[in-house]
């Protein structure tokens, strides 16, 4: 039975689930910062960490080559592995993260976490990963109707167990899928169509014991998103949030109490430089001037709202520095709007 959200946004803190460290300790140490921590991913560390590679363990069919840094579905490796893996289907060792694919995780698990409003793990959505992987000849899975299927079925497995770990540790415990590829189901030279995505990310949703998550960096098509039975979306604000609160759906969103993760703080170097709190207070309260221009209550907004950096980044020359300090930026921030708010 889904369950829905055990806590309100007022504007607590999270972040994404990718960071660029290479020190297990010290991205835990961080993600514990946040209001709403999280079990960190560290591609850096190890090719198993790669949120693609993470999500495929024990799928039937996956080669996973660590020299080459590649991972696939051997077709008929899948046709031999399936009836195998569909005798364990129930099974919820199948739907685990090893301490090979997550050195974080097994140790996020053994914190106490209780005293904590929230907690939250991710997993890779089946849309992102479908487009992604591809079979043996570098054809996307996406495009094979038997492997999607069961990709859809297995990430909606790992989303569920992960939910009831992570449950155990703090009863508002919640994953969300990270989205990354949804954007291309929208451009036309895309075989796989949005109408078909959205069937299946409905069906898939409608499967999910917890409260329904969904993160995203790029920019789909926002009414599509916000007509996912979702509780939580979250966004990168920074990049599209004037073109997204101008969408009437957002204020049906937010009225239903469902809450949108603001992604408002950058994490790229010169954009961060950038920026101060005031200077990403006002960007915020010029979005939400916009909603209560639309009829949006602004105690809807603030109750049903969090905070968080606008996107995951590997990329910067100072390695951590950067994303560090929009981690700390954003709890400022935090603080900072929640005094303006009564909070």
């Amino acid at each position: 039975m889904h369950e829905r959200l055990a806590f309100n946004g007022d504007l607590c803190t999270t972040a994404m689930g990718i960071m660029p460290h290479e020190d297990v300790h010290d991205a835990l140490d961080l993600a514990l910062q946040m209001d709403i921590p999280f079990w960190p991913q560290l591609p850096k560390l190890s090719f198993y960490e790669d949120m693609y590679v993470q999500a495929m363990e024990m799928f039937p069919g996956v080669v996973i080559d660590e020299e080459r840094t590649k991972i696939f579905i051997d077709s008929g490796r899948f046709l031999y592995d399936l009836p195998q893996y569909l005798e364990r289907e129930d099974d919820p060792e199948l739907y685990r993260f090893s301490k090979r694919f997550s050195r974080v995780y097994e140790e996020f698990l053994t914190l106490d976490l209780s005293s904590y409003r929230s907690v939250r793990g991710q997993v890779i959505s089946p849309v992102s990963l479908s487009l992604k992987i591809t079979d043996e000849n570098g054809k996307p899975i996406v495009y094979n109707d038997e492997i999607r299927a069961l990709i859809f079925s297995f990430i909606q497995k790992k989303v569920n167990v992960q939910y009831r770990e992570l449950r155990s540790k703090n009863r508002g415990a919640f994953v969300w899928v990270d989205d990354p590829g949804l954007e291309f189901v929208f451009n036309a030279m895309c075989g796989y169509d949005h109408v078909k995505a959205k069937n299946e990310l409905m069906d898939f949703f409608s499967g999910i014991e917890g409260p329904r998550g969904l993160h995203l960096c790029g920019r789909p098509d926002w009414d599509f998103l916000l007509s996912l039975n979702i509780d939580i979306l979250s966004f990168n604000a920074y990049a599209f949030g004037d073109v997204f609160v101008t969408y009437d759906k957002v204020k049906t969103f937010l009225e239903k109490g469902n809450i949108i993760s603001w992604g408002i703080v950058p994490t790229y170097y010169e954009e961060f430089s950038r920026e101060d709190v005031r200077s990403l207070a006002g960007r915020l309260e010029k979005m939400w001037l916009c909603l209560e221009e639309d009829g949006v209550d602004k105690g809807v907004i603030v109750k049903n709202s969090m905070l968080a950096p606008a996107t995951c980044n590997l990329m910067n020359a100072d390695k951590t520095a950067t994303v560090e300090g929009s981690f700390l930026l954003v709890n400022e921030l935090s603080d900072y709007v929640k005094e303006r708010y009564g909070i």
